[in-house]
């Protein structure tokens, strides 16, 4: 039988809109803020050799894939799942702790480029452009930590009520879907979650939470386990594992 539709508290009513100004704000980040960085560094980097700019360039890189990544997972996992209690409906396969555990302000990269842009850039860089790519720096990282603080301070105690008002709806059936079926291959080959993730074309969020699934429908949590299971069902045979 579906949940009946909870009787949400103020904080909830508004939970749309917290969703919606959180979308927002990451194109925002991504449209706005994030290029307006790249464009000071490569201003900054100019008079650099090849080898210097590559080094920044390389960290920013990674820092926007990391964001990227980070913002994907909020949007295609985290938001849809809130939504969908809102309309009273809860999947069974999630639970807004998965979302604390991944959830990362994604400060360290931002740490390291802040630290190379005060302390390690060539005579040859000017000064004022250094200062510039700065101000973009810390700009940026004070609107995430803002950010950040709306998600744990806002979005998440109202989804975790949320939970506690709506059941969740449960498949009748706990055999291993495909993909979950795909995964637990890679994971009895002794492929890590980062290279799952790469040899699936899917977000390492995405990997998590199905290896999640899997524990939950077959009650094992350990490679070892895992693997004696996936060759009992013939899912893979013992001269692929590594």
């Amino acid at each position: 039988m579906k949940a009946p539709t909870p009787q949400l508290s103020i904080e909830t009513d508004r939970l749309q809109d917290i969703l919606k100004f959180l979308r927002k704000s990451h194109r925002y980040y991504m449209d706005v803020m994030v290029p307006n960085l790249a464009a000071s560094l490569e201003r900054l980097t100019a008079p650099c050799s090849q080898h210097q700019r590559q080094v920044i360039l390389d960290l920013f890189n990674a820092y926007k894939a990391e964001l990227t990544t980070h913002f994907s997972y909020e949007e295609n996992v985290a938001f849809p799942y809130v939504e969908a209690m809102l309309s009273g409906e809860r999947s069974g396969q999630y639970s807004i702790g998965e979302y604390e555990q991944n959830h990362s302000n994604i400060q360290e990269k931002l740490d390291q480029l802040k630290t190379l842009i005060t302390n390690a850039l060539p005579k040859e860089c000017r000064q004022e452009d250094a200062q510039q790519a700065l101000y973009c720096v810390y700009a940026l990282e004070m609107d995430l930590q803002k950010h950040t603080f709306i998600e744990d301070t806002v979005l998440v105690p109202a989804a975790s009520q949320l939970e506690e008002k709506v059941e969740p709806v449960r498949s009748g059936s706990e055999e291993l879907s495909s993909r979950e079926k795909e995964i637990l291959i890679c994971v009895a080959k002794g492929m890590l979650n980062k290279e799952i993730a790469d040899k699936l074309n899917l977000s390492i969020y995405t990997v998590i939470t199905h290896r999640k699934n899997i524990t939950r429908k077959i009650g094992i949590k350990t490679v070892a386990g895992l693997t004696v299971y996936a060759l009992l069902n013939n899912l893979i045979d013992m001269n692929t594992i590594e």
